[in-house]
């Protein structure tokens, strides 16, 4: 585990900020150290010299002054450090959010969402430690070992010599520490990973674990998830318990032995007082950083966990289109076409689909049906552009959508998945979702379209009404109705439909199927279907074969 990750500096520029004002404070920290020696030594000197009490006053204030800049300097490097790290937290959680949303919005890459969560979340507390406490300790650690080493060595070599000789000693053990430290700190981090996800599992399964009677067994799941988190932090508490003891003993047989060396010098006169004072002084000044540095380390071993984590999902291959310049054609005038088309995903074996052609022509609206798991939704993906094909293309007017702007193709695309999101908000801004910019008339019009302005009258507040986390729910039924409105609203050129009437009764079938029918309207139409009410809209039905069968598609007019 790298004490520093230059990852870090590149991507967040607040970490640059502060670790150059942790360099400033550090040579401010070591300047008043070494003006303390000699000033504390020398005072001592005078007083043992018989000097008058009033010669050493200015000396007295200037080591009062000293000690207050000190303490200042260590309690704005905490409070710097402390803002800085929500900072860079933020910049990192902005840049996950984006990377995540743009690069990986199917998440086919094994990463679960417990996992974002803890990194982007819980890693708050970790990073604070490690920007407030450890990185300016670790500046330190750098600064004032070598300045009091070359400020003794003007003083008297021999001490010196000894500083040198004894100061790895510490060093030494912080990194055989570290090591242990580090796979105890990944085992923490995996197990707080499972537990997050875990009981972010239990909570979104927890209707149909009621349903079943099963909920009050996961209690015992989650305890064992628990239990695990457990052992493993209490482990790392034990080495850090056991490594802070080993370092204090190391710096404390350093002081020993040049403190000691320095007495029968000054005992047998070879070594002057104030000198001798001097390097009494700076001897455990030597020590100190490096002491509360391998203190801060365990610390800090989290925050570095939650950073190298957050940055490898940053740095992680893109699954979506990259960034092209060509501005795609409308899909009301061109086709779009999938051309020897496979696909893969990373956590299961074997392709989802291998070698499929197909043409989705203008104002055409196309049912695909077929087998779960024969890659049907698969296939919505790559056409709107959120999964980039392992082999073949997507193409749209001959063009493919690899060298595209991303951008310029979603705006001519709405997507109604199998399970709709609901903002926390309106059901008018919900419906808003597809225009940002619609009016009150349009909202209600594209609801009406929909066959969801009845339900949405009947409620409470109208459109007004607060639906999706804290407000009030919505069937299954009516969800899918706002889903379309949203796609009503956005006008779109090219409309996926995925599973659009899946688990609703009979009477929201055929409301969402008459909606589906009118959404063909003027528009090209890809819709995922199973009931016969969807496919019997369709101007034409593909079936797609299973995974591992023939790869020709069969296709009914």
């Amino acid at each position: 585990m790298r004490p520093l990750d230059p990852r870090l500096l590149r991507r967040a520029r607040a970490a640059r900020t502060l670790l150059a004002l942790d360099v400033v404070l550090g040579l401010v920290t070591t300047a008043a150290v070494l003006a303390q020696a000699s000033l504390l030594a020398w005072v001592v000197t005078r007083v043992f010299a018989g000097a008058p009490a009033r010669t050493c006053v200015g000396a007295l204030v200037a080591l009062a002054l000293l000690g207050v800049l000190r303490g200042a300097v260590s309690w704005g490097t905490e409070v710097a450090g402390r803002g800085a790290a929500s900072r860079v937290l933020s910049e990192l959680r902005l840049a996950l959010l984006r990377r995540r949303l743009s690069e990986h919005p199917e998440a086919v890459d094994g990463t679960e969402a417990g996992e974002v969560v803890a990194a982007a979340v819980q890693g708050v507390d970790a990073l604070g430690a490690y920007f407030a406490r450890y990185l300016p300790q670790l500046v330190l650690a750098c600064l004032v070992p070598v300045a009091v080493v070359v400020f003794v060595a003007t003083i008297d070599l021999e001490s010196a010599l000894v500083m040198v000789v004894t100061l790895p000693l510490v060093p030494l053990f912080m990194v055989l520490i570290g090591l242990r430290t580090e796979r105890h700190t990944q085992e923490r981090w995996a197990a707080l990973v499972a537990l997050s996800s875990h009981f972010l599992d239990v909570l979104r399964g927890l209707p149909t674990l009621r349903a079943f009677d099963r909920a009050r067994v996961q209690t015992a799941a989650i305890a064992s998830v628990g239990d695990r988190h457990r052992r493993a932090t209490m482990a790392t508490l034990r080495v850090s318990f056991l490594s802070g003891s080993v370092l204090e003993l190391a710096a404390t047989l350093g002081v020993a032995l040049v403190a000691v060396l320095a007495g029968v010098r000054l005992v047998s006169g070879s070594l002057g007082l104030q000198a001798g004072l001097t390097v009494l002084i700076l001897a455990p000044e030597l020590y100190l950083p490096l002491r509360r540095l391998g203190a801060e380390f365990h610390a800090s071993a989290d925050g570095l966990a939650v950073a190298q984590r957050m940055l490898a999902l940053l740095e992680a291959p893109g699954q979506t289109s990259a960034v092209g310049v060509r501005f795609p054609a409308s899909p009301r005038r061109a086709p779009v076409r999938l051309e020897a088309v496979s696909f893969v995903y990373p956590t299961r074996p074997g392709p989802v689909l291998e070698h499929v052609d197909l043409e989705l022509a203008p104002g055409e609206t196309l049912a695909l049906v077929g087998e779960s798991g024969a890659g049907k939704s698969t296939v919505a993906a790559l056409v709107l552009g959120l999964l980039r094909p392992t082999a073949g293309r997507v193409t749209v007017d001959g063009v493919d959508l690899l060298e595209c702007r991303r951008g310029a193709w979603l705006r001519q695309l709405a997507w109604v998945p199998q399970h709709p999101a609901l903002l926390p908000a309106s059901v008018a801004d919900n419906i808003r979702l597809g225009d940002r910019s619609a009016s009150e008339a349009a909202v209600r019009e594209a609801a009406m379209l929909a066959g969801a302005d009845a339900f949405v009258r009947a409620l409470p507040d109208g459109y007004a009404t607060v639906v999706g986390d804290g407000g009030r729910p919505l069937s299954a039924g009516q969800l899918r109705r706002v889903a379309l409105a949203r796609a009503f609203l956005r006008d779109a050129a090219l409309v996926v439909l995925d599973e659009p009437t899946a688990d609703l009764d009979q009477v929201s079938v055929g409301v969402v199927g008459e909606a589906v029918a009118r959404l063909g309207t003027r528009r090209t139409v890809l819709v995922i279907a199973h009931r016969p009410e969807l496919i019997v809209c369709a101007d034409r039905v593909i079936h797609l074969p299973p995974p591992g069968g023939d790869s020709v598609l069969a296709t009914t007019p």
